[in-house]
């Protein structure tokens, strides 16, 4: 009986084994590197000052097409292979008469990414996608808001390697919006210049 136990035992404890995730690369240079880095680069005096990437929010507004059911299955189709996550559908939060859209009516999709997908995606983003666009000299270093958080738009997603052709042939945009918790702007550029993130040399 024990070694019936013992056989029948084994096969969970390999199931176990094979679902524990591989950490993101850039999650480990963060967490081995670059924070330590930070830290002394930016005179911080405590580990809790140094700047991190809370999430990554992908979205794309629909605009005039938000009646439009083809744009809607392409726009969930792009997330959702890009981002490994099904996107939520946004809603208008006022009336706006002159654009004829009213309370609660869609208005655009959108995936709030975490944990190993944030970091997997950045790295994609960073390795892969922005070397694909035409003549591309860097992201801007002007689309910071007030508290650090970046935005990053695409005119459209054939740039991403994990949609074929076919899938890229009704166009539309998307953001990417990188939420950094730090203390200034220059704090966030830091983090973000740390990951890889090739911003445009500014003109001396």
């Amino acid at each position: 009986m024990a070694a019936e136990t013992v056989k029948k035992a084994a096969p969970k404890a390999a199931a176990k084994k094979s679902e524990v995730s591989v950490k993101a690369r850039l999650r480990i240079q963060y967490n081995d590197v670059i924070a330590k880095e930070l830290l002394k680069e930016l005179g911080l005096t405590n580990a809790h000052q140094v700047p991190r990437l809370q999430k990554i929010v992908v979205n794309v507004g629909l605009g005039k097409a938000k009646d439009d059911k083809k744009i809607m299955e392409v726009a969930t189709n792009t997330l959702r292979k890009i981002t490994g996550q099904s996107p939520i559908q946004t809603t208008a939060k006022n009336s706006i008469a002159g654009f004829k859209l009213r309370e609660g009516n869609k208005i655009g999709l959108k995936v709030t990414l975490r944990g190993e997908k944030m970091y997997e995606f950045l790295d994609r983003m960073i390795t892969v996608v922005l070397p694909r666009l035409r003549d591309f000299h860097g992201v801007s270093a002007k689309a910071f808001d007030g508290q650090g958080n970046y935005s990053l738009g695409m005119i459209d997603q054939s740039v991403f390697p994990e949609l074929p052709f076919e899938e890229t042939t009704t166009p539309h945009g998307l953001q990417a919006v990188f939420v950094i918790d730090c203390e200034e702007k220059a704090h966030a550029r830091a983090l973000l210049e740390k990951f890889g993130m090739p911003f445009e040399k500014e003109n001396k």
